[in-house]
């Protein structure tokens, strides 16, 4: 069984977040630069099994996607394609950012720490990566 990677891309920085290999727990794993991402990417997984990544589908309130995507596309079709056998598969990432930054206040982290645009991205993607695991959970129980 390999790890599951997930990815909160933005226009500027991409916030990573991984699982151990039992896919039980999702922790940040790294911020790495828009343009570096699949070679990123490329590299964690040949040095880490990962068996699937995790990409934030940003949505708007109503349910259909948000204009992000016209940039988030290129991206992830130039990752599958550099990773051909890799499965990716897109989650629902709204609010995601609000929710890594309301995290890192209740959690006791400083203002000053709370301005690292690299640790919200981070958390959002470690948000993304337990909503997935949530989600799948709950759809082995039926």
């Amino acid at each position: 069984m390999g790890r599951l990677l997930a990815i909160d891309y933005g226009r500027k920085r991409c916030g990573i977040a991984v699982t151990d290999v039992l896919q039980i727990v999702a922790t940040a794993l790294d911020t790495v630069a828009s343009a570096e991402l699949v070679s990123y990417i490329k590299s964690y997984v040949g040095r880490e099994p990962v068996d699937k990544i995790i990409v934030g589908l940003p949505r708007t309130l109503d349910g259909h996607d948000s204009d992000s995507m016209r940039y988030i596309t290129p991206a992830i079709n130039r990752l599958r394609k550099e990773l051909p056998g890799m499965e990716v598969e897109f989650f629902d990432e709204r609010f995601t950012s609000t929710m890594a930054h309301r995290a890192m206040i209740e959690s006791g982290v400083k203002k000053s720490d709370r301005r690292d645009k690299g640790a919200i991205d981070r958390m959002a993607a470690v948000i993304i990566l337990n909503g997935y695991l949530e989600s799948r959970d709950m759809m082995s129980r039926f």
